[in-house]
């Protein structure tokens, strides 16, 4: 159980809220067409006929920014383009009354309003309607809007917004864990980047490595300030073809905007070790005499303010938020008299690994900024520039079998500047963006200039001591254009709303990948290099691993998408959603790439030994004959039916195809085996003669001396040949999916949907040199030994393919009450319920985000994945009045029938027979809870304090993982009792 106290001010209706002067910039405009929302709907008289050349007339409650339309002849109107909020929707005609409605529009919704005027003489007062606008119902994506009221009252332990993705069924995040480095979304049984983030237009998609989400693969830290987002939106299938770079989800939210009304917020978060509660390899050293209760601290904090620069016409926001950590990784390497701790070995005892343990803090520091300014430059255009900028620092990489030498510095250093202009007038809508983005991530050793050490024990695997291995830094910049086009005025066989639209991205690759630069020297008692079992007794390593040469690579790409898209309503109760999206990139895999002449050789010399045929011709690469891949044509399908006039109950559904991309990272290590290869030298045992492919050891070579290991690395060591396919495809899904919504009593949706995702075409790298033994043991190899060496110049030959594939199949099932509270003095709450129950599998591929399938993908059939087999997801909120005005709110998460594989050897060759579920309805738990309560205001003014207690994992269960499958495990043998999943 975590428990986290939070203080801070409201001012107005902000949650938590305090006046700061920041300079920044904000404003309210149409965004880009991802991030906005639509009204549409009918006009008719009392007598059910249509009324043409209504005005309607929307105004945002907060900035005072208005949009007009007119009806048609059918009486239908359209506004698009709407900036998500609360608008006062007026709709008038010579002749009748006028009737104001309050409609709230969500990010990426259609929100269907009819209007039924009543003739009259002359126009009187205008009749005002209320309306609760309650969830979308007329979509074929199956979506989940996260609401403002969400965002900022439900509690999660980082402040991440991404944390409530998973209220989508079908969406996974990876938890915030005390010893968490990664924090990711993945849906669809697919990786995660399979999945692409937006805000306000722009695509946060990481290019070159892991993730999906820039910065997520290597930080515990968040992608975009939690108190700047006001909603987004979670489309977990079908989405329409104005996306890109996604074969599962994509996210897309929308920034705040200032109002006429001056406000802000400002919180301050704090957690330490007495809030953690023990877990329970803590609880069971904590018996002993000399346990140390880890030190950790974590301090949360945020800031934001807008306002109006001129009323109804220049608004401003800025937003800051604070996140820093210093978390005690403990190191444990076994020292004498640990079961662990082999005896007998003088030159072991000499290193004393025991001086290396210890508690060590683990540094982490973030700061998120954001700004926007806005012009409604006319009643037919506006513009706003907005800028957020990620600042993140992180020490970490050591603990448990790490000492804190190995230590890595990692960082995050993001930002990006749009600026969008719209034009609106009639039936037109044009969103045109501006932007430039410059990400880069990376890391390098905290305490460089030691040689790696690594200490294989006999009884355990492994202890490392010496400078963190390698140096990396990816920087992907540079300006993207995107232009969007809406037109509502089209009439034939019904309504038509047609978007199109094109983008352009210039973006360049900055990388320094210097992998292995510092030497890795590995120890152990005993070792076969290629010439049977030796006796080391750690006197001496076996072997040296050490990568040099030119680590930098820079390279440019160009990235071209176009789409045309068709809402097409041939009647009132049916919409029909027509699209397709073409996406094309010139260097997506380093294009121009010419194979090492001397691997290219051995390639032909020894192609009939290879263990996986490799079809030379697309192998080699010759500088001109990989070509770029230009058959990302994606059609896109979906219709939603109201089945009865009031739209209560909808069928919906859709088909469609999408297309992702390959991580450049794959690329640059396809060159750098050339420019930047590591070696691998054999040494024999100290006093030994050298034998076949061995070294003879001296104490000179333990060094991390640049000028000693290059050459001397160079003349004894072997490099790894790497080859792609020429030929390439893409990564691309098929989705499917049909459903049902229900709008119940009391403001409560329903829906119960089928989703099918089938993807192919993964990436994937393998040995061609090594392939398992008949009984799937490891291994039978090209060249003596079968693993990690051999006879002809390469140590490995690494080649891709595109064969690995993915199944997923669910049921999701959602019950959903926005939340809302008529005044102060009432009851407020809403609620909702998540429900998923998918069947994952795998083929050519065991982990998914790692694009290595060992050996390779021939080796690895069609299985299960190790994943939940369904998940429970409920959030609440609730305002009590008579419980001293305090709010209770919540997120719960339940996960099962989690699958383990059993059987794996030492190298997890493919998928084996067997596995066992983890035991329990719901082996994972965790129940958050806030309570929050605002103190009374100091006189007239507007400014109040508040004071929120946050629980987390409230029930204390342990969530476990990192499970021993090891087929030597004798706690395995109750797996027959567990069955298989």
């Amino acid at each position: 159980m975590k428990i986290r106290k939070k203080f801070g001010f409201n001012h107005f209706s902000r949650a938590i809220a305090f006046l700061i002067a920041l300079v920044s910039f904000a404003a309210p405009s149409v965004f880009a067409q991802t991030t906005t929302g639509t009204i549409r709907g009918t006009v008719t008289g009392s007598n059910g006929a249509p009324i043409p050349s209504a005005q309607i007339v929307a105004r945002n409650v907060t900035t005072g920014v208005t949009r007009n339309a007119l009806s048609n002849d059918a009486g239908g109107y359209t506004l698009v383009g709407l900036v998500p909020g609360t608008y006062d929707v007026n709709v008038r005609r010579i002749g009748s009354a006028p009737q104001t409605r309050t409609i709230v529009v969500q990010i990426g919704a259609t929100q269907v309003q009819d209007f039924s005027l009543v003739a009259q003489a002359a126009q009187l007062e205008t009749q005002v309607v209320t309306a609760a606008t309650g969830k979308e119902t007329r979509t074929s994506e199956s979506a989940t809007n996260v609401t403002q009221a969400q965002i900022s009252k439900l509690p999660t332990p980082s402040r991440n917004f991404l944390d409530l993705a998973q209220l989508a069924p079908g969406v996974t995040v990876t938890e915030d864990r005390v010893n968490g480095q990664f924090r990711t979304v993945s849906a669809g049984g697919q990786a995660p980047s399979s999945v692409n983030l937006f805000v306000d237009g722009t695509s946060f998609k990481n290019d070159l490595t892991q993730g999906g989400i820039v910065g997520q693969d290597a930080s515990r830290g968040n992608p975009f300030p939690r108190n700047a987002v006001d909603q987004y939106r979670v489309i977990a299938q079908n989405f329409k073809a104005e996306y890109q770079k996604a074969t599962s989800a994509v996210i897309t939210a929308t920034t705040k905007s200032g109002g006429n009304v001056w406000s802000g917020n400002a919180l301050v978060g704090y957690q330490n070790a007495s809030m953690v509660a023990l877990d329970s390899f803590q609880r069971k050293d904590n018996n002993a005499g000399n346990f140390i209760r880890p030190k950790y601290n974590r301090t949360l904090s945020a800031l934001s303010i807008g306002g109006p620069i001129v009323k109804d016409k220049i608004h401003i926001f800025g937003s800051y938020e604070g996140n820093i950590q210093n978390r005690a990784n403990r190191v444990n390497i076994p020292a004498p008299g640990d079961a662990r701790y082999p005896t007998g070995f003088p030159a072991l005892d000499s290193v004393n690994l025991a001086q290396y343990n210890g508690n060590f803090t683990s540094p982490f520091k973030e700061s998120l900024w954001f700004g926007k300014l806005s012009d409604e430059i006319s009643d037919k255009q506006s513009a706003e520039l907005t800028f957020s900028n990620r600042h993140e620092t992180d020490v970490r990489d050591f603990g448990g079998n790490n000492a804190l030498l190995t230590a890595n510095n990692v960082h995050n250093y993001n930002t990006a500047v749009q600026l969008k202009h719209s034009f609106f007038t009639g039936p037109w809508l044009n969103e045109a963006l501006l932007s430039y983005t410059h990400f880069h991530r990376g890391f390098n050793p905290a305490t460089p200039g030691t040689a790696h050490r690594v200490f294989v024990l006999p009884t355990a695997c492994c202890f490392e001591i010496g400078s963190g291995r390698s140096t990396q830094e990816y920087i992907q910049k540079g300006p993207a254009f995107r232009d969007d086009i809406t037109y509502t005025g089209f009439q034939l066989a019904g309504e038509h709303v047609i978007k199109g639209g094109f983008s352009l991205d210039f973006p360049t690759y900055d990388i320094n990948k210097d992998n292995d630069g510092t030497p890795v020297f590995t120890y152990a008692q005993t070792q076969d290099t290629g010439n049977g079992n030796q006796t080391y007794n750690f006197a001496s390593p076996f072997r040296l691993q050490y990568g040099t040469g030119n680590p930098f690579l820079k390279t440019s790409n160009k990235q071209f998408g176009t789409y045309l898209q068709d809402d097409w309503t041939p009647i009132k109760q049916l919409t029909l959603n027509v699209g397709i999206r073409w996406d094309y990139e010139t260097n997506m895999l380093n294009t121009d790439h010419v194979t090492d002449p001397n691997g290219a050789d051995t390639l032909r010399r020894y192609a009939s030994n290879l263990l996986v045929p490799l079809d030379l011709n697309r192998y080699i690469a010759t500088g001109n004959n990989r070509h770029t891949f230009k058959k990302a044509f994606q059609p896109r399908l979906g219709f939603s039916y109201s089945v009865d006039q009031a739209g209560r109950t909808t069928v919906f559904g859709g088909w469609g195809v999408y297309y992702d991309r390959i991580p450049f990272d794959v690329a640059v290590d396809e060159v750098q085996k050339i420019t930047h290869p590591t070696f691998f030298t054999q040494f024999a045992p100290r006093g030994v003669a050298p034998a076949n492919g061995q070294v003879a050891w001296n104490d000179s070579y333990l060094t991390a001396s640049r000028a000693t290991l290059d050459a001397f690395s160079r003349a004894t060591g072997v490099p790894e040949l790497w080859v792609y396919d020429n030929q390439y495809k893409i990564p691309r899904s098929t989705q499917w999916s049909v459903g049902v919504r229900q709008l119940l009593p009391a403001g409560v949706s329903a829906s119960l949907s089928y989703n099918n995702q089938r993807s192919k075409d993964l990436f994937t790298q393998g040995l061609a040199n090594v392939r398992l033994n008949a009984d799937g043991s490891c291994c039978f190899g090209f060249g003596p030994p079968a693993f990690l060496w051999n006879q002809h110049g390469y140590a490995n030959i690494i080649y891709s393919s595109n064969d690995a594939q993915t199944w997923y199949s669910a049921v999701s099932a959602t019950l959903d009450r926005a939340y809302s509270r008529p005044s102060l003095d009432a009851f407020g709450w809403g609620a909702g319920l998540a429900f998923n129950i998918a069947s994952r599998w795998l083929q050519g591929i065991d982990n998914q985000g790692d694009t290595f399938a060992f050996p390779n993908t021939s080796s690895i059939p069609k299985h299960p994945s190790n994943d939940e087999k369904y998940r429970l997801v409920g959030n609440w909120i609730a305002d009590i009045p008579n419980l001293w005005g305090i709010q209770w709110s919540g997120l719960a998460t339940f996960g099962g029938k989690q699958r383990v594989d059993v059987g794996c050897t030492r190298f997890c060759p493919g998928f084996q027979a067997g596995g066992y579920t983890i035991p329990g309805t719901f082996p994972y738990q965790s129940i958050d809870m806030r309570l929050r309560k605002d103190f009374p205001r100091f006189g007239r003014s507007a400014t109040a304090v508040g004071l929120t207690l946050d629980v987390f994992n409230a029930l204390n269960h342990d969530n476990l993982g990192c499970y021993d499958t090891g087929v030597t495990n004798a706690a395995l043998a109750h797996v027959a009792t567990f069955g298989n999943a």
